[in-house]
């Protein structure tokens, strides 16, 4: 039997957006193993905001695996929090969400890379860089530099070896900004897969010294400088196949 490096992931109780978690158990099988011989974990819920320091235990509950890319013998653990009880906790929101494989959804993230919090390619010390204009879709080190080209890159090699239905990245409308596109059918596979590239990224970023930042507008609303958004594509599949004016 080998040890396999089995990264539990999973989202927090923060609002109004929920940070991603994870940690690691080694567990030994025969071969690279099945949801269904992952085993229940648990956490302190009250470093995470799901539970008081006088009853913390959360349970994890893997809900769906990926090969890990990065580590040997590694995979990647999407999990549900549930209560000690085996009921969803209060902040587990994939629990209620239907799985139907014909709604088909196409996810289009954008982001800033952030250093030492300013947007990746900003002037030290303050300020801001050349106009928007050319940096969206941009090519050439005035535009997108050196460092977020190797970070898309590499994270997009990730993705693809861990089996998520990546689709693309380009460079955004601002300095730092980029975007990638997932595809899932069926809404807990879409939004699993969303969220371990969210962590493939988030984990990548932590050996060059960048940060991820998700936020809407974090350069403010005062400013003319592009904000993130997530395009959310859907269809089903009266949508796909009989479709018109009529039917919507």
């Amino acid at each position: 039997m080998e040890k396999f490096k089995l990264e539990y992931i999973w989202l927090d109780g923060y609002e109004p957006v929920p940070n991603l978690r994870g940690k690691t158990k080694i567990v030994a099988f025969d071969e690279f193993p099945t949801l269904e011989e992952l085993p229940l974990w648990g956490f302190d819920g009250s470093s995470t905001k799901q539970a008081d320091g006088s009853d913390s235990d959360c349970v994890l509950k893997p809900v769906a695996l990926y090969p890990d890319p990065a580590r040997r013998n590694g995979a990647l653990v999407m999990c549900e929090v549930l209560l000690p009880d085996g009921t969803p906790h209060p902040s587990n929101s994939r629990a209620a969400i239907p799985d139907d494989p014909e709604t088909w959804f196409g996810f289009e993230q954008e982001y800033f890379f952030y250093v030492e919090g300013a947007p990746l390619g900003f002037p030290a010390g303050g300020g801001f860089p050349a106009p928007q204009g050319e940096y969206y879709t941009g090519v050439g080190h005035k535009n997108v530099g050196s460092l977020a080209r190797q970070l898309v890159e590499e994270h997009l090699d990730l993705c693809l070896g861990a089996g998520i239905n990546h689709e693309g990245i380009n460079a955004e409308v601002a300095k730092g900004q980029w975007e990638f596109q997932i595809f899932g059918k069926g809404s807990r596979r879409a939004a699993d897969e969303m969220w371990i590239a969210r962590y493939l990224l988030l984990r990548l970023c932590e050996r060059y010294g960048v940060d991820v930042n998700w936020h809407c507008k974090p350069l403010g609303a005062d400013v003319d400088w592009n904000g993130s958004g997530m395009h959310a594509n859907f269809s089903n599949r009266s949508m796909r196949e009989v479709g018109g004016r009529e039917y919507f």
